[in-house]
């Protein structure tokens, strides 16, 4: 156990197994103490998945202790977080990985199905943000890491309602970014792949043993530390971390009497041209860049 997070506390949800509990002992053994989050039991306690990972983090001398939330519940969560709170005095890092599966195709798919995955997700990792936002801002420092997916970020069939959520998670960090930067509040994304209970049976037993969840866990150490960066998705896979950008080509102005479908075909290629593609930190800049484009097409017109 290392002491680079001495002093830190922090929340991860659904670590009761699977990568939530790889992030859990893995920012114990950094040195935070950990609040393993996990469904409660039949009788409102934790369950016994998150006090076995509470036990594995004392087994190494590190502190950490179990607390039963359905993150779609944002009373529970904030519960939660008083109870946190009044037991170590603040909340440093929160680690947004619970979540479920109800895979089916779109044509067959029940809304509500695809309205509990969102809710999980999406609103789930919303509820805890805010939970803990007004405790980050106060002391002037938070480390937060959504979990967004490859699906969320390329689509998979039969996944509608879980790559709708984990797209979502992606405005959301940009957002809170935004918003919570003055406040020493960093906000990140995590898009991981690895063999857990959510993926059993996707990969050959060959990739398997390169994709563990432990492999995943270090990148998260890394978004919830000191030097984190901001605004950053990062995927993590057997051993190798990539960055994804959200970027935009300079596009291509058209005269409202060259706008017809005919006239997008012609030009099409020229739009799509990934030479010309940028990023943009604010919704702002890609209104400032389009009128821009336009500016520059119409001064070349005469």
């Amino acid at each position: 156990m290392t002491s680079e997070f001495a002093g830190r506390v922090a929340i991860v949800t659904g670590a009761g197994a699977g990568l939530g509990r790889c992030h859990a002992l893995a920012l114990a053994r950094a040195g935070a103490r950990v609040v393993v989050n996990d469904m409660a039991a039949a009788d409102g306690a934790a369950g016994e998945a998150a006090r076995s990972v509470v036990r594995e983090i004392m087994a190494f001398g590190g502190e950490a202790v179990a607390e039963p939330a359905d993150v779609s519940s944002f009373a529970a969560v904030e519960a939660m977080v008083e109870r946190v709170i009044a037991r170590w005095g603040r909340v440093d890092i929160l680690v947004n990985n619970a979540g479920i599966l109800r895979d089916r195709s779109f044509a067959r798919m029940e809304m509500a199905d695809f309205d509990r995955v969102v809710a999980v997700h999406l609103s789930g990792s919303a509820n805890c943000c805010r939970a803990v936002w007004e405790a980050m801002r106060r002391q002037g420092y938070g480390r937060i890491v959504l979990t967004t997916s490859c699906s969320g970020l390329y689509g998979n069939f039969g996944q509608a309602n879980y790559a709708a959520a984990k797209t979502g998670m992606i405005g959301l960090t940009t957002t809170l970014q935004q918003e919570g930067s003055k406040h020493g509040i960093r906000v990140n994304c995590l898009s991981p792949l690895a063999t857990t209970g959510m993926t059993e049976g996707l990969f050959t037993a060959e990739d398997a043993i390169r994709l563990t969840p432990e492999a995943v866990s270090p990148a998260v150490v890394f978004m919830a530390s000191e030097v984190a960066p901001e605004k950053t998705i990062i995927g993590a896979g057997a051993g190798v971390y990539s960055v994804v950008h959200v970027v935009e080509t300079e596009g291509v102005f058209l005269p409202p009497e060259a706008r017809s479908p005919a006239d997008f075909r012609a030009v099409f290629a020229q739009m799509s041209d990934i030479s010309t593609a940028r990023t943009f930190n604010t919704g702002f800049d890609q209104a400032a860049g389009f009128i821009a484009t336009a500016n520059r097409a119409r001064a070349l017109a005469g």
